[in-house]
């Protein structure tokens, strides 16, 4: 494997890592803001990545899809929330589950603010050759972090609003159903994971695909203008 293949998946590891543990640290913290401690107790709200490791979602499937040059996408352990602990629970779950989207969109900005830094001091002192050429190098590394950063985010955080059990879009739905539609949506929750997965067969054989992968990149280009712009104040 070559040094550039082996450098691009470890950027992409450790993207994820860190945007999946951010997003779960968020439902945790805003649990704990309404009034459910259940993830401070168990040692959740944390960055350390190790408590929020999930081995399949976290590492084997994103080095899986490293190797096929797939979108990147996983997941980390899902943060406890008990929605009985919540101080209004029928407004507040959905909160809790907003902010895990909200937090990736976040570090979406950071990488675009972060990645047009970059390329701007680049350009200022010189050193844009460095960015542009083929071989390693630290600014190169910086530039490739922040790009996947906002791309994987933006991933993340538009993936889990669909609203289809048990992503985070779910929740959201549900506290804007009348009561009679709400109790029959909660039925599918006995399903699992296996809505998602018929959910992305729908986009892998239908044009529901194009039409998400549209989405994505409406979402994604007003982050990725904000760091050419950034750029541009410093002459690049």
């Amino acid at each position: 494997m070559s040094g550039s293949g082996l450098e691009n998946i470890i950027i992409d590891i450790l993207a994820l890592i860190f945007s999946v543990v951010f997003h779960e640290v968020a439902h945790g913290w805003m649990a704990l803001r309404h009034g459910d401690e259940t993830a401070l107790r168990l040692g959740r709200l944390t960055l350390n990545p190790l408590p929020h490791i999930d081995p399949v979602g976290s590492i084997i499937v994103p080095l899986m899809l490293s190797f096929t040059s797939s979108i990147m996408f996983g997941w980390a352990k899902p943060v406890p929330v008990d929605p009985r602990r919540l101080r209004d629970p029928w407004n507040d779950h959905p909160k809790v589950a907003a902010a895990g989207p909200a937090a990736n969109l976040l570090l979406a900005l950071i990488c675009a603010v972060l990645l047009g830094l970059v390329i701007g001091l680049a350009a200022l002192t010189g050193a844009t050759a460095q960015v542009l050429s083929a071989g390693p190098s630290p600014l190169k590394f910086l530039v490739s972090l922040f790009q996947t950063g906002i791309m994987i985010n933006v991933v993340l955080a538009m993936f889990n609003l669909i609203p289809v059990p048990p992503l985070d879009g779910s929740w959201i739905l549900t506290r804007f159903l009348p009561r009679d539609l709400h109790f029959r949506y909660e039925k599918l929750r006995r399903f699992g994971f296996a809505m998602v997965i018929g959910f992305l067969l729908l986009m892998r054989y239908t044009p529901l695909g194009n039409a998400f992968s549209g989405i994505l990149m409406a979402v994604v280009h007003p982050f990725f203008g904000l760091a050419m712009a950034i750029a541009r104040i410093f002459g690049a």
